[in-house]
């Protein structure tokens, strides 16, 4: 009974070798695969210096070209507002930032932006104005309201100059 309880106990400790084995075996391979790979230039670890050169020089001129934008300013707004204490004024002041080819065809429309800005600050109330995220909750409310007037493809944001209650 000794022979089939040591047969028994040998099983489990080759059996638990056999993946380390494997794993050793597996990483020694992918190390000298690697090296030689690298050796012979398979996997470059350092780029042709000309060519990457000419690349590098290409893309940082691409990330330093400024792009064909214009900002036409909003006359400054100023809004009494309703349902305060007396002297309550919003004072409005802010920029779009248009494509350069579509910069008259903004200015040309100025009016309206200025009208539809103007009805949207006036249906507004001081709570509105308070809460934490009002300037960039207001801010996108007005870019698509602009957008609908002047074209969403010619106005790409609406920059906040001066927003301040008074």
């Amino acid at each position: 009974m000794s022979e089939a309880a040591t047969d028994v106990s040998d099983q489990p400790v080759k059996a638990a070798k056999l993946p380390i084995i494997i794993g050793i075996v597996l990483a020694i391979g992918g190390a000298v695969g690697g090296f030689f790979a690298v050796q012979k230039n398979i996997v470059p670890l350092i780029p042709s210096s000309e060519g990457h050169r000419e690349e590098q020089a290409e893309s940082t001129m691409e990330m330093h070209k400024t792009p064909d934008i214009a900002f036409v300013p909003i006359e400054p707004i100023m809004i009494s507002l309703t349902g305060v204490g007396q002297g309550q004024h919003l004072r409005f002041r802010a920029q779009l930032e248009v494509e350069e080819a579509a910069e008259s065809d903004v200015t040309l429309l100025l009016p309206r932006v200025v009208d539809v800005l103007n009805s949207y600050l006036r249906a507004l109330e001081l709570n509105d104005l308070q809460a934490p995220m009002a300037l960039t909750r207001l801010r996108g409310q007005m870019l698509r309201r602009v957008q609908i007037v002047v074209g969403k493809d010619r106005v790409r944001d609406l920059l906040i100059m001066e927003f301040v209650l008074n």
